[in-house]
């Protein structure tokens, strides 16, 4: 392979050589520097359709330690990235959702993390309200912004400057998002118009029968979990694992809809890296179709799939069943709680409770 390389000099070097002196030149032969990493392309609704953008590595990552002060974006970037390098998806894709945000509100601008303080906190809560956004959606967001901060002072990238003390970082009492009895009565009598709509429906029921299973899990359930009349999984948000008896109710909806693969239910058709894009595709169109069943049924309130978690723990609750049955259904408020409630419960009395509030649908 033949290369040119072409040589400016200026008027005084050509003077120079001239009067008989010399100059020095140098030719990096070198791969040229690694270009700056590109913003990743976080879709801030429907989180997992982006991809989070690789860390800077080499020589690239050593100067932005060595030449600067650490920067929010680029750290926050850096977490995502690790999170999703520990096996944390979901997390990072929480995580991408709330840099988006930061990132709206910065302009993409980044910002030295020493230079983080609570009037610049305070002003990202005020944009976000400016968006519309509820109090939850706001703590939501906050609360990551805050997690990732901690970390960078934690590594000792900044000082606590306490800059989320005027934030709001609670919650707040939303809409009812539990059904009664009698409304998930009258879904189960729903007379679907099409496939799709039974289906909806369907996992709907499932999902209540088995105490509030998400949507994941039950993507996720495999065939080989139910054996000799018992469901066995292991949540994928907690990695804990739950155990309770296969009832006739769920083994109908099961056969309804027979799958092909190792999975229970015909969510995800095809194994591979696509798996978690294919169960959101057919989440969001559930929660379409959930939309027709709730008018049918005439509930006016938005039905999605993860109604069937509030609705099995209220109507317990209103059965005086134990606290604890009901931590163990609601688990995803409290982890901790749910983990010193369970360790005296028999889960025999769990699968009693939850025969009792299926037969009571009729």
């Amino acid at each position: 392979m033949n290369t040119s390389i072409s040589i400016q000099l200026s008027p005084g070097q050509i003077e120079q050589l001239r009067q008989g002196g010399s100059i020095n030149i140098s030719i990096n032969c070198g791969l040229p520097d690694e270009p700056d990493e590109a913003q990743p392309a976080m879709p801030d609704t429907a989180p997992g359709k982006g991809e989070t953008p690789p860390e800077r590595t080499g020589r690239n990552r050593e100067q932005e330690e060595t030449d600067g002060e650490a920067m929010l974006l680029q750290f926050f970037r850096r977490q995502i990235m690790r999170l999703r390098n520990n096996g944390n998806v979901r997390t990072s894709e929480t995580y991408r959702s709330a840099y988006n945000k930061l990132q709206q509100f910065t302009q993409g601008s980044d910002v030295a993390l020493t230079r983080v303080d609570g009037e610049m906190m305070e002003a990202l809560q005020a944009f976000l309200r400016g968006q519309g956004l509820s109090m939850n959606s706001i703590s939501f967001y906050i609360r990551i912004v805050r997690a990732v901060y901690n970390r960078a002072v934690g590594q000792g990238l900044c000082d606590d400057r306490q800059p989320f003390q005027h934030c709001f970082t609670g919650s707040q009492t939303t809409a009812k998002r539990a059904l009664t009895l009698d409304e998930v009565r009258r879904i189960k009598q729903v007379r679907p118009t099409d496939e799709d709509e039974e289906f909806a429906r369907d996992l709907f029921l499932l999902s209540f029968y088995t105490r509030g299973m998400s949507f994941v899990d039950l993507a996720y359930l495999r065939k080989d979990a139910i054996h000799d009349g018992t469901l066995t999984y292991i949540r994928r948000k907690t990695g804990h694992t739950l155990t309770m008896r296969w009832e006739a109710e769920m083994q109908r909806i099961a056969d309804r809809h027979p799958s092909n693969t190792c999975y229970l239910l015909p969510i995800i058709r095809t194994a591979g890296p696509h798996e978690r894009s294919q169960y959101r595709t057919v989440q969001n169109r559930v929660n379409r179709h959930l939309k027709l069943v709730a008018g049918k049924a005439g509930i006016r309130q938005t039905l999605t799939m993860y109604c069937a978690r509030h609705s099995w723990a209220t109507i317990a609750r209103e059965q005086k069943m134990p606290v604890s049955v009901i931590s163990h259904a609601m688990g995803h408020t409290n982890e901790r709680t749910t983990e010193v409630y369970l360790k005296g419960v028999d889960s025999a009395v769990i699968d009693r409770c939850n025969s009792a509030i299926i037969s009571l649908l009729g």
